[in-house]
């Protein structure tokens, strides 16, 4: 499963929708369209786009916190808060984290689940320091003791930093990691989701990029994250693995 963070289907907007925009492959390659409010559901056959309904009922802005603890849960984290709430996890839904996620539930039933994410040094000393508002995600791990990867891992192969290409990381944190495509990173994820009966890998850019706070660098993130998705869909093996891209 990969978790696109703030992306829905939008008007077909030449001006304001940025898959207009500025052009979308793996829509425009895969699918031989592009989604919106007009065209909701697209295949190819077998590969598949439809519309989920973020509201789950509930009135209100959807937000990051209840939206995904029921993506990763599977119960309606809104009705059960009375509201949406976010962007971190809304506290009475913590031992919903704990027992019901989808890593917990591979884990304990198959003993296969896997976060492909990496965090850097800075993260843990953050949670050493005792300061609790972290992701659903992030939130999860922590409370059922599921591994967090750490810069060793992502070195290894193991892992991938939550930007893809790991310059991010060397610029603003100070690592010398090796600067991989976003093709690569797709294929060292399938390589990864090949291990395990579930894997997860979070991108959470994208909601950066709908909020403007990375307007400088928008055209070239979208571009790394239109050939991750693309390298994704293209060279997966339907036969031995279902990938699943979602979004709150």
């Amino acid at each position: 499963m990969v978790f696109l963070d703030g992306i829905g289907i939008g008007k077909k907007d030449f001006q304001f929708n940025p898959f207009f925009k500025y052009g979308f492959r793996t829509f425009e390659k895969i699918f031989g369209d592009i989604p919106s409010l007009e065209n909701q559901t697209i295949s190819n056959g077998t590969q598949f786009i439809f519309p989920t309904d973020a509201t789950l009922g509930v009135e209100g802005l959807p937000q990051s916190g209840t939206g995904q603890a029921s993506l990763f849960c599977g119960f309606n984290a809104p009705e059960y808060v009375g509201k949406h709430f976010g962007p971190y996890p809304y506290s009475s839904t913590f031992h919903v984290l704990e027992k019901k996620s989808l890593l917990v539930y591979f884990r304990d039933n198959y003993n296969s689940s896997y976060f492909a994410n990496a965090y850097p040094k800075a993260f843990f000393d953050y949670v050493k320091s005792g300061r609790t508002r972290l992701s659903v995600t992030t939130m999860t791990c922590k409370l059922a003791g599921i591994k967090l990867n750490r810069v060793s891992d992502v070195r290894a192969g193991k892992a991938l930093t939550a930007e893809l290409t790991n310059e991010r990381w060397n610029q603003r944190l100070g690592y010398k990691l090796k600067v991989i495509k976003p093709e690569s990173a797709a294929r060292r994820l399938l390589n990864i989701a090949h291990n395990y009966k579930f894997t997860l890998y979070e991108y959470y850019l994208s909601d950066h990029l709908g909020h403007l706070r990375l307007a400088a660098e928008f055209e070239k993130i979208f571009s790394e994250l239109d050939e991750f998705l693309f390298t994704l869909l293209n060279e997966v093996d339907s036969k031995k693995m279902t990938l699943i891209i979602c979004s709150d």
